[in-house]
């Protein structure tokens, strides 16, 4: 198995590669634990024209930086030795999120572990962060680390393909093996309100989404137990739990409650400015949940 891990000596990223080293992987994987320098000038959408004490000043903080990547790339090497396992660390310039994902792209990585600065706040939603970018554009599963262990897992599945896909990935990767994993399904119903309808016909759409409602939820529970029943045959201990409302909100709320340690969604992998606005279940979860989350693109699966 190759893993590329994207490090830049912050707290997030120390914790991302606890959350590594803590892994179950199959003997002779790799990986590679990789820093991306931003130009300075890059940063401050400046020119490398600039002249005088600027430049200077310019190089001197590039040149702090690098050695400060170098240092978070010394102590995950250190950290992830052992064994059975081949370490090695590499040192990039570029645009964060860009470089990652042309690494895991020369790598034919497996899967992407990056660290996150938070969750919810409107600057990560309309600007969109590191982490966010790289489980939009990556060529594999994302892993975005927010404890320093799996934990207990719990898998949102809506019946997808990509589901599918995510469902492949916890069964058949050995990181999860002995894990505890609850199969979340969720039955996005709502009453419809009765403002504009006519005498006597609300009676009658309330009794069309009564029906419509139960079997929404009898799918959704239909579903879960199927999913539980195929990981419970792969060896893995787990149950399954149906919920109703919205699906991210729903989610975030179980994992908050009940103390999951990661959750894992398939993803169609939409993007641009549509996905940005609409949003997604997985990036929704993405960004309010608390637990590390593995997002699954089914576009590589399929």
């Amino acid at each position: 198995m190759r893993i590329l891990l994207a490090v830049d000596g912050s707290v997030c990223s120390d914790r991302a590669t606890r959350l590594v080293a803590s892994l179950a992987l199959p003997p002779g994987s790799s990986v590679r634990a990789v820093a991306v320098l931003q130009p300075f000038a890059d940063a401050l959408a400046l020119s490398y024209a600039a002249a005088g004490d600027a430049s200077v000043n310019m190089e001197s903080e590039e040149e702090r930086d690098a050695s400060r990547l170098r240092e978070a790339i010394g102590r995950a090497e250190s950290e992830l030795r052992r064994d059975g396992l081949t370490v090695d660390g590499f040192l990039v310039r570029g645009r964060p999120a860009s470089a990652i994902v042309d690494e895991a792209v020369g790598l034919n990585a497996d899967l992407v572990v990056v660290g996150s600065r938070g969750h919810g706040t409107i600057a990560t939603m309309v600007l969109g962060s590191t982490a966010a970018e790289v489980v939009d554009h990556a060529p594999c599963p994302v892993l975005v680390a927010r404890h320093e262990e799996l934990g207990s897992v719990a898998f949102a599945d809506d019946g997808s393909a990509p589901a599918r896909a995510a469902e492949a990935v916890l069964t058949g990767w050995p990181m999860f093996g002995g894990a505890h994993v609850t199969v979340v399904t969720v039955a996005e119903v709502g009453v419809p309100v009765a403002a504009g309808f006519t005498p006597g016909l609300y009676d009658q759409v309330l009794e069309s989404y009564t029906r419509s409602a139960d079997e929404a939820r009898e799918q959704v529970a239909t579903e879960g137990q199927s999913a539980a029943g195929r990981i419970a045959a792969a060896g893995l201990e787990t149950d399954a739990v149906a919920l109703e409302g919205d699906a991210a909100t729903e989610i975030v709320r179980y994992a908050e409650a009940h103390g999951v340690g990661t959750l894992v969604l398939g993803t169609r992998g939409r993007t641009g400015l549509a996905r940005l606005i609409l949003g997604s279940v997985a990036r929704n979860v993405l960004l309010h949940a608390h637990s590390s989350v593995l997002i699954v693109r089914g576009r590589r699966a399929e």
